[in-house]
């Protein structure tokens, strides 16, 4: 049976010094050490519906080409030619015509990553099509979403043992994507995840959520190591947040999870909150040390998504509006951490999970 617990904060723990959020050397450790050795979250499932799909992610300073190929497996290959290391694609997003074409010499690959033409190379000693398909990381699929690994430490079912299952009464593989917003905020991507962690600050910056929420109702069941998270309750008036805390969807979850909202950070690259009816996933991808990328996605049932009445709005403004007030705080955050005056503050009671976030962090990085 899961216990679920209030939060609570270790004895002496205090914030982070400024250097882990300001140091382009720490930002550049964290690379190697964490972002090229984790999985990180970049597209779903349902995303490659035909084969030659394909998105462009920066990961851990690498630029990867995740496609489907023909026989529907996902792939992720390094953006480089195998020729003269040419960047092969320069879209966000398209659709490969069956080959992907070097721009410089057009060397083409299949979808598939082999070389298919290599232009002028007949009679070149040693050379082997064979030998220059294009280099691939890590790819592989939980609960609907892809993760990609450069450097994977294991594979994605052992890393995230802890939550296998846990997600299984929302369905997640079956629901749909309706609405997606992307921002840019100027702050450390740390402070983006301890954030979202805590709602010590609810009442003072969420008046809208907290009216419809208490602050005070976390309890979690991960708290510790790179998930971490549990559920807050819902007011009695209220059945789901959005700006009235009324909804005409139906439940996804069930009855045993209408008056609660789950809050898990998926370390280092997902947050995941799951809804009475609807989930929403935030994509967290570091720029620089003082510079986030971050990607809002709402989820729904989607039979729900077809009726004629389906509109989202509610939650997304309602995630919007809250969005951007998380993003002004912490970006007024990472100007005051880099004041010669800042030194690191104790964590309140309702801050153990940044405690636990920030053990994990530092056994990695350090």
């Amino acid at each position: 049976m899961t216990t679920f617990v209030k939060a609570s904060v270790a004895p002496g723990a205090r914030t982070l010094a400024a250097e882990w959020y300001l140091s382009p050397e720490i930002r550049a450790r964290e690379d190697e050490r964490i972002f090229a050795r984790s999985w990180i979250y970049v597209a779903r499932q349902d995303d490659f519906t035909e084969p030659g799909i394909f998105f462009t992610r920066d990961v851990a300073g690498e630029n990867l080409i995740v496609t489907r190929d023909q026989s529907t497996t996902l792939r992720a290959f390094f953006n480089v030619c195998r020729h003269r290391g040419t960047r092969l694609c320069t879209e966000e997003r398209g659709t490969f015509k069956g080959t992907i074409q070097c721009p410089y010499h057009a060397w083409t690959y299949g979808v598939d990553g082999k070389l298919r033409v290599a232009r002028s190379m007949e009679g070149i000693e040693g050379f082997d099509p064979a030998d220059y398909a294009l280099r691939e990381a890590s790819v592989e699929c939980f609960e609907g979403f892809v993760f990609v690994a450069i450097e994977p430490q294991e594979s994605l079912a052992e890393a995230f043992a802890p939550l296998a299952g846990r997600f299984s009464a929302w369905r997640l593989p079956e629901l749909r994507r309706a609405a997606s917003i992307a921002y840019d905020a100027a702050c450390n991507w740390k402070l983006v995840f301890q954030n979202y962690s805590e709602c010590y600050h609810c009442p003072v910056i969420h008046p809208q959520l907290e009216r419809l929420s208490s602050s005070d109702s976390g309890r979690n069941d991960l708290t510790d190591g790179p998930f971490l998270g549990g559920y807050s309750e819902l007011r009695d008036s209220a059945t789901t947040l959005n700006a009235i805390g009324k909804t005409p969807r139906p439940l996804l979850a069930g009855e045993e999870n209408r008056s609660r909202v789950y809050y898990y950070t998926i370390f280092p690259s997902m947050l995941l909150s799951l809804h009475p009816d609807y989930v929403m996933v935030h994509s967290v991808q570091p720029l620089d040390a003082g510079h986030t990328r971050i990607s809002c996605e709402w989820f729904f049932d989607p039979q729900t998504m077809q009726r004629p009445d389906f509109d989202c709005s509610d939650a997304v403004e309602f995630w919007d509006l809250t969005n951007r007030q998380d993003w002004a705080v912490s970006e007024l955050t990472q100007l005051g951490v880099a004041s010669r005056a800042y030194t690191p503050g104790p964590y309140s009671q309702q801050e153990g999970l940044l405690g636990a976030f920030d053990r994990h962090y530092k056994r990695i990085v350090e």
